[in-house]
């Protein structure tokens, strides 16, 4: 099931997920631990999803980590968790070059962006083409953080994919639809019940990025479009379809400074 309403069209409602909240947040030791990987984030998969499944519900993955982030000892670490789960089905992933893909997406601000993101399956590349936007949003880390540059950034701007409210028209979320895997009648309220609206609009576990949109995931960083980019887009991603699209081909995404 896939959750994804266009960022371009619709505004999100804020909520109270700011940096400022993370100091309520209970002590997360994957978040310092210098052996952490992904596999400790889908070990809260529990705690993170309390309504059945996560379904479409990859802003609760995000939003755990945000809330976190001040327990981050760097900006790699948090970049590693969210490799750890696809933006758009919610999926747990485990990271590599065969589910990893570049994209060049729009920004919510205008201009165009070239990024990789990991992902569950395919198809969920289609609807990032159709959906999902880049913004961005300043996160706040550990003071006792270091990065791979040697630096202490205890804040960061970090890029990030985005939709818009499904909260907008709540209605929607109990419109039926033929799922096309076996082909049984449901909806997004049913068989992604991670999908909530709270009374005053808002997307239920929701952080906003700094244009108001839900983020669902990062999105990471193109070393060719930070080398040799012009405007945060690699050459060439923009003159037409890859001869050889398979996934695994492309040099190793890095973080920019």
């Amino acid at each position: 099931t896939v959750l994804a309403t266009n960022a371009q069209n619709d505004v999100a409602i804020p909520t109270n997920n700011d940096d400022n909240d993370n100091k309520n947040i209970e002590h997360w030791p994957p978040a310092s631990n210098r052996h952490a990987t992904v596999r400790d984030l889908h070990n809260e998969y529990s705690k993170i999803f309390l309504h059945g499944n996560r379904n479409a519900a990859s802003h609760r993955w995000a939003t755990f980590l945000l809330d976190r982030s001040s327990q981050m000892t760097s900006s790699d670490r948090l970049a590693m968790f969210f490799s750890g789960f696809c933006a758009v089905s919610g999926s747990p992933v485990r990271p590599s070059d065969y589910n990893r893909y570049r994209l060049t997406l729009p920004n919510v601000g205008g201009g165009m962006s070239t990024g990789y993101m990991h992902y569950c399956c395919w198809p969920c590349v289609c609807d990032t083409q159709d959906y999902i936007r880049i913004d961005t949003k300043n996160v706040t880390l550990s003071a006792n953080g270091v990065d791979d540059d040697g630096v202490v950034h205890r804040q960061r701007q970090f890029r990030f994919a985005v939709i818009g409210n499904p909260c907008d028209d709540p209605s929607q979320l109990n419109v039926p639809f033929v799922q096309p895997f076996d082909r049984r009648v449901t909806s997004i309220a049913d068989s992604a019940r991670e999908v909530r609206c709270t009374d005053d609009g808002a997307l239920e576990g929701a952080t906003l990025s700094d244009g108001g949109y839900i983020i669902v995931g990062m999105f990471f960083d193109s070393e060719d479009a930070i080398a040799r980019g012009i405007d945060g887009v690699a050459s060439g991603a923009t003159d037409g379809p890859l001869g050889d699209p398979t996934p695994g081909r492309m040099s190793t995404a890095i973080r920019a400074n």
